[in-house]
């Protein structure tokens, strides 16, 4: 294991270098798997039937079950972003899950990542406030006095910075932990000691941290887009 992010290549896209690292092509294979899922879901959608077993079963209670957890988290009125975060949900869990592998670099041990699902939450954040509240919700910057400005713009911009080295930070230190064990073990204690610890720091910590990242971004969205009452 490695914690280094490392470079596979250099490609120019329009006059601007763009660095193929193992984070790009990890990212790419978590995708490249969605995609093929997505496409075995939807040609077997077409012969789901009333009353669901097996295979239709399984996704339509995947589905409840997160459509459950999206009402009583941001509201029924915000269900329509729960196809962006039922995939944010998937997609970041896999990734985090992908450290199981061997080889592969979680993609959410890079900071790269992470900012920039944080942004998506920030553009979201401020796209719901200004739908469900319009105006006020530009004057709420202002809020109590034209002098906290500033002070509600910061408070806003540190909203995805800490959410995005909150997931970044405790994938990376699992990753520099299980590093620093697999270099210290003996080689045919590898497969009992650090192997078990992956239980803890990709499992747990990775399902841990998706649920928690999924939870901040929809209480962010879900604050910008309540209405105060007087």
């Amino acid at each position: 294991m490695d914690i280094n992010i490392k470079i596979y290549g250099i490609v120019k896209i329009g006059g601007i270098e763009v660095r193929i690292t193992d984070t790009v092509v990890s990212t790419w294979i978590i995708m490249g798997l969605l995609i093929i899922f997505a496409i075995i879901v939807r040609i077997k959608y077409r012969n789901f039937k009333e009353m669901p077993k097996g295979f239709q079963n399984v996704i339509e209670a995947i589905v409840e079950l997160f459509d459950n957890y999206l009402r009583s988290t941001a509201g029924e009125r915000l269900m329509s972003i729960g196809n962006w975060f039922f995939t944010v949900f998937v997609f970041v869990l896999l990734s985090n899950l992908s450290g199981l592998i061997p080889g592969i670099r979680p993609p959410t041990a890079d900071w790269s990542f992470t900012v920039a699902l944080a942004l998506m939450t920030f553009a979201l954040t401020h796209i719901m406030g200004a739908k469900f509240r319009k105006g006020e919700y530009l004057k709420s910057f202002f809020s109590p006095m034209f002098l906290f400005f500033p002070v509600n713009l910061i408070g806003e911009l540190a909203r995805p910075i800490s959410i995005s080295f909150r997931l970044f930070g405790n994938m990376l230190s699992g990753l520099i932990m299980m590093t620093l064990l697999y270099s210290m073990t003996p080689m045919l204690a590898r497969f009992i000691f650090p192997a078990a610890l992956h239980a803890y720091f990709d499992v747990f910590a990775g399902v841990l941290q998706t649920y928690i990242f999924v939870t901040l971004s929809l209480s962010f969205i879900t604050s910008s887009s309540e209405i105060p009452e007087c």
